[in-house]
């Protein structure tokens, strides 16, 4: 017959075993899909825009605003699209920083270069993509978001957000667009990297 003390090892090693596969099991589990991007209610008014902008930059009538959690925080941020004067101008004052993953992408990385970049169409000049990154309870809401992004120079014609799959185990929400101008008839997507975001062309159409 087996001693007590032997059962009871053998009942620990057991429950040892059982412990490490769920540890293992969970490891393995991938982290669970970004939520559907909705809409901001109330919308979004220029009274937020100049709050956390500036003067410089108003709403842009037509794209829809997007609430999502676009940096992968589990927290809401906001994507609006704009028209903004001078982008440089304010970011100092308003704590935003401006950025064009767009000219990058081309292998134009000097901001100060690429923000004087006037598009050939009058009506294109200055269109922007208003990014704030929600911070606690409030979210975007915040009197002071995580962070503020402006990104110019991207060619939308219209715009959605939906998943994103940047790896077999990991799937984000991005920004797609249908582009104009150079790109007609082309699709992109701009995604938050965990550092910066990033445009990646797709191909001739968003499907």
């Amino acid at each position: 017959m087996s001693s007590p003390k032997f059962l009871l090892l053998a009942a620990i090693c057991a429950g040892l075993l059982v412990v490490t596969a769920s540890a293992q099991n969970k490891k393995k589990d991938p982290p669970p899909p970004p939520a559907h991007a909705t809409s901001p209610s109330p919308a979004v008014t220029d009274e937020l825009i100049h709050k956390q902008f500036g003067d410089n930059c108003s709403l842009l009538p037509g794209p829809p605003q997007f609430v999502a959690d676009i940096d992968d925080d589990g927290i809401d941020d906001l994507i609006v699209a704009a028209k903004c004067k001078n982008p440089m101008a304010d970011r100092d004052e308003y704590g935003f920083l401006v950025a064009d993953p767009y000219d990058s992408f081309l292998g134009y990385s000097d901001i100060k270069i690429t923000s004087t970049f006037a598009s050939d169409e009058p009506d294109r000049r200055g269109i922007s993509l208003l990014i704030i990154h929600g911070a606690e309870k409030d979210a975007w809401r915040a009197e002071k978001p995580k962070g503020k992004f402006l990104l110019i120079n991207l060619p939308f014609k219209t715009l959605t957000v939906k998943k994103l799959a940047i790896s077999k185990k990991k799937t984000i929400l991005g920004i797609y667009m249908e582009e104009k101008g150079e790109g007609e008839d082309t699709s992109s997507v701009v995604f938050w990297d965990g550092k910066k975001y990033r445009y990646q062309q797709l191909g001739s159409t968003l499907e």
